[in-house]
């Protein structure tokens, strides 16, 4: 055995040696192409192999290479060389600035196209700006990066749906987000849960480091392709993908800390017996018995924090691994993640489980197919929503001279508070939200002839959504008996797409031209149960309960089949024309108006290749002027909100039906139609290069859910009435600072967006008491409007208001509503800074948004001047009290209203200048690596939230109550509330990355 296993050996290395011989020294030196600086830290690699090096210090190399080898140089901010070594033995290298490559290939709808080409505008975010972030969906990631998206995190509550405005809100009653389009197929991106308004979002179930890049298109020429749900604008989501070569394995970890962003300060115990005293004596009571009153000990010695205890120090977990590779034939990714999130509010978890595969294989030169599928399950441990008692931020309503724990009860929750001390939920209350989340595509592409190829795929999204909930026998909503709710809801989202392509060069001209047809089919299914008494609270199912409240199964549904067209034209590289039409038949709307077109025609114009420019100017490197106007739809409404309904009403144990919604066989698609100016430039070779966008975006056909006289049994109805329109200016800059050794870049973008209601043929919408939002035509959509708070008067310290007559007036019915704020805008964007030197890399991204109003609906309990026994914000001290004094704050009159009425009092800028992102890492020398069997090493630490600079006093600027969001309608109107919501977490991580 012995002998054979020495002639194995020997056998090896023979046949090592003449490999070893043909091996080849090659040395050389790295510098940049603009100022012939070194550059140390250039990854060297032999292509095809797992042999690679790095520059030194002095940009010079060193590697063996073998005959026919091919060298692959590398480095972060310039365009990758593959240079034959042929029968060198010295390389050097100059590489060229990659400030902007217009070859990049982008993707558009049903297909690529090069950058240079696109005459629609969007905007492109790369996979590895946003991989590694400690976030639990990828919206957040492209905050402060997209000109022309607002983003709102509006709450701090793990997994919550982001808001997300592209080019402002196009629609009052239909929904007013993208359409997100994965791999080529559209997906579920609407929340489905069922226990309570705050919306949690689907698509925290893709993994960011699964993201190769995402497109948003922006403009009517981009999104019109995607014809009746395109209004709000497109954001496709492209994979990573296998590439030939030799197998790559990655994998990564990263742990951290969560923190609140702010705590807000309220009345210890000392101050807040000394103001509800002094507001119980001014109301002409006995403080002593009113305290009593209300269960309050005056003489208590407890200084409880109540307003901290909603809040703990979060952790954030996640392992990755990514495998990609294939040859010429077969290429694939596979890829998993597993992440694992304490949020900072008490109670809240969230945890995700995922893995992708895709592939891709080329069957001939003609025949190609792929495949791509994703399974994730996430875990979600809710906590209940801004307006419930439950809520842990309506803890700081607590009065702090109560405890939180039982005084005769050590170690138990006190049960005897003013309000619910929801602490008790934590041990006797759960509520967990499971989803089982399925992505797939399976494609064919087959060249017909040269330049003519068919397309087909066919995708689908299953979504499993399992919801349970269980409160406990001392829990507020569980007593006495227990409580127990459990749902199911299942979506089956599915699409094919048939498309037949062709392209073909013949001298100057050039053209693109793709037809097809699409059918997309969504399937909604849900079963709730809900009971009661429950032999204890180790019975949590169901079936444990003696009481069955209630059962019911729905199932709603929708299809939408559409025929897709586009065609660019290219002439002599410089003259660009594209035109795109879809019609969309939808199940949605009326029998009269069930199909629509959305056409769209666009032009460009390369002017750097004119010679008048190319000749006199040399400085310019890219100058391309753009138009387009298009029309696209918005067809986000209910599923049968066209159609006459009926509903099963039981009478005396016996089945009956009635009629429960009057149909609109006229109802019809809400239209957009969207002029876009574009100016695109590059200077100095294109190190400093950017854009400026122009647009005007006026929605007609309004859908709104009209309010209709109760006589004869219905209340609304669904039309097409009104219009609105957003008008505004986008401009993003990137400029290469320095590109030697030290290299510096920056980017900066910044939007400005102004929307009007131009008609409205109802009356002005409110859609809550307690919110300022109004609806009415000539100003911005959700506009605060209700009376406006002048402060206290001097002379006796009454809440004063503008009068009528524009005097101040004591008397709230005297005032009346008025414009008092602008939850929009007047301006959002980002700006952020890479820098890298000899391994060393750190980058900071900020977000601004600047001139919207916020209105803290919850300063009518908690700022207040101490009207009934809620803790007061610190401000309130600032009260009247002697004749004389000046001050915002009225006099402190328990149970007085002295200035309760819903006003401009608790309306406050909303502006803000936030650190979203920072990161700091190095990557760890090759030559370090030499003798392990790792390619590469990277170590960081990164930041999120890390620092927010406002005026606004409230706990986050960055806000959307989920209070409104109890219908579309109000969610879309309802804009810059708060209202007991969480602030968002400050979150700092520390990591590792190493490939193998």
């Amino acid at each position: 055995m012995r002998k054979i296993l020495l002639l194995n050996v020997v056998m090896v290395m023979l046949a090592w040696l003449p490999a070893l011989a043909q091996d080849r020294q090659v040395t050389g030196k790295v510098t940049s192409a603009e100022d012939q600086s070194i550059l140390p830290g250039v990854s060297v690699q032999v292509k095809g192999t797992n042999r690679g090096t790095q520059t030194d210090a002095s940009g010079n190399y060193s590697i063996g290479v073998p005959d026919g080898g091919t060298l692959i140089f590398s480095f972060i901010g310039t365009v990758t060389q593959e240079l034959p070594v042929g029968s060198r033995t010295t390389l050097d290298v100059q590489l060229a600035n990659d400030t902007r490559s217009l070859n990049e290939v982008v993707v558009v709808g049903y297909g690529t196209q090069q950058r240079r080409d696109l005459t629609g505008s969007q905007v492109t975010v790369k996979g590895d700006e946003i991989a590694r972030l400690p976030v639990q969906t990828f919206e957040t990631a492209l905050q402060g990066r997209t000109p022309g998206v607002q983003i709102t995190q509006g709450s701090g509550r793990l997994g919550s749906a982001l808001q997300i405005r592209v080019r402002g809100a196009a629609s009052i009653s239909a929904g007013n987000e993208p359409l997100y389009v994965l791999d080529g197929i559209p997906i579920t991106s609407q929340d489905v849960n069922t226990t309570d308004n705050e919306l949690f979002s689907p698509l925290a179930d893709i993994d960011p480091n699964d993201i190769e890049s995402i497109e948003i298109l922006k403009d009517a020429s981009a999104s019109a392709i995607y014809g009746s749900r395109a209004s709000n604008g497109v954001v496709l989501i492209s994979t990573k993908r296998g590439k030939a070569g030799r197998t790559n394995v990655t994998v990564g970890y990263y742990t951290g800390i969560s923190r609140p962003t702010r705590l807000r300060k309220f009345l210890n115990g000392t101050q807040y017996k000394e103001l509800f005293t002094e507001a119980a004596i001014n109301s002409g009571l006995d403080p002593t018995e009113e305290f009593e009153g209300a269960n309050l000990d005056i003489n208590s010695a407890v200084n409880e924090n109540w307003s901290e205890k909603a809040f703990r120090t979060g952790a954030v977990n996640q392992a990755n691994f990514g495998i990609n590779g294939g040859n010429e034939k077969t290429r694939f990714n596979l890829s998993g993640a597993l992440n694992n999130q304490t949020g900072i509010i008490v109670g809240n978890e969230f945890k995700r489980n995922n893995i992708r595969l895709n592939v891709d294989h080329t069957i001939s030169k003609k025949f190609t197919i792929g495949t791509s599928l994703a399974l994730t399950r996430t875990i979600n441990k809710k906590t209940p929503g801004d307006n419930a008692f439950s809520n842990p931020v309506q803890l700081n309503a607590l009065p702090p001279i109560q405890s939180a724990y039982d005084p005769a009860n050590p170690g138990q929750f006190n049960r005897q508070t003013l309000y619910y001390n929801n602490l008790i939920e934590l041990a006797n209350a759960s509520n967990t939200a499971n989803t089982y989340r399925m992505f797939g595509n399976l494609f064919g592409s087959y060249q017909i002839v040269p330049g003519l190829t068919f397309r087909s795929e066919y995708g689908f999204d299953f979504l499993n959504l399992q919801e349970e909930i269980y409160r406990g026998r001392i829990t507020e909503d569980g007593a006495p008996t227990g409580y127990g709710y459990q749902a199911q809801s299942r979506s089956l989202n599915w699409t094919t797409n048939n498309t037949l392509s062709y392209l073909k060069t013949f001298g100057n001209h050039n053209i693109d031209v793709l037809g097809g047809v699409t059918y997309q089919e969504q399937t909604l299914q849900a079963l709730s149960s809900e009971a009661r008494g429950f032999p204890n609270d180790q019975f949590q199912k169901i079936a444990s309960a003696a009481r069955i409240l209630s059962g019911s199964s729905t199932e709603t549904g929708y299809s939408i089949l559409s025929y897709v067209a586009r065609a660019n034209y290219k002439y002599m590289d410089r003259y660009l024309i594209g035109v795109s039409g879809r019609v969309d038949g939808s199940s949605r709307f009326g029998t009269n108006n069930r199909y629509g077109f959305f056409p769209s025609v666009s032009a460009g114009w390369i002017l750097n290749e004119e010679a008048f420019i190319k000749d006199n100017i040399p400085v310019i490197s890219l100058l391309k002027l753009r138009a387009s106007y298009g029309v696209t739809g918005n067809s986000e409404i209910g599923n049968f909100d066209s159609r006459g309904l009926y509903v099963a009403i039981p009478y005396a144990d016996q089945a009956g039906i009635r009629p429960s919604q009057i149909a609109n066989p006229d109802l019809r698609w809400e239209k957009s139609t969207q002029f876009d100016l574009g100016l695109e430039f590059g200077v100095l070779n294109n190190r400093i290069n950017g854009q400026i966008d122009v647009y005007s975006k006026v929605t007609k056909d309004l859908l709104l859910n009209v309010p209709q006289p109760g006589v004869n049994g219905f209340t609304t109805i669904t039309r097409n009435i009104g219009s609105l329109r957003n008008r505004g200016l986008e401009f993003s800059v990137t400029s290469q600072n320095l590109v030697g050794a030290l290299r510096w870049s920056t980017n900066f973008n910044i939007a400005f967006n102004r929307n009007k209601v131009l008609k409205l043929d109802v009356s002005p919408i409110r859609p809550n008491s307690r919110f300022l939002s109004y609806v009415t035509e000539g100003q911005p959509l959700g506009i605060f409007y209700g009376k406006k708070f002048l402060g206290a008067d001097p002379d006796n310290g009454d809440a004063l208001y503008e009068g009528e007559d524009g005097q101040p007036t004591n008397d709230p019915a005297a005032a009346p509503n008025k414009y008092v704020g602008d939850p929009n805008p007047n301006f959002t964007g980002g700006l952020s800074n890479t820098l890298s030197y000899k391994g060393f890399d750190f980058s900071v991204l900020l977000q601004f948004v600047s001139g919207n109003d916020l209105y803290n609906v919850a300063g009518l309990f908690q700022s207040v001047a101490a009207d009934y026994f809620d803790n007061q914000t610190v401000d309130q001290l600032n009260r009247w009290q002697k004749p004389g004094d000046i001050t915002s704050v009225p006099q402190a009159r328990l149970y007085g209203a002295n200035g309760t009425d819903v006003s401009s009092r608790w309306v406050q800028d909303g502006s803000f200048l936030r650190v979203k992102t920072a990161s700091f890492g190095y990557t760890v020398p090759s030559q370090l690596l030499k003798k392990t069997f790792i390619q590469s090493a990277r170590v960081y630490v990164s930041g999120l939230n890390l620092f927010t600079f406002t005026k606004y006093t409230g706990y986050d600027p960055e806000v959307t109550t989920q209070y409104a969001n109890s219908s579309t309608q109000i969610a879309n109107v309802a804009l810059g509330h708060d209202f007991y919501t969480p602030p968002q977490s400050r979150t700092v991580t520390f990591g590792i990355n190493l490939g193998f």
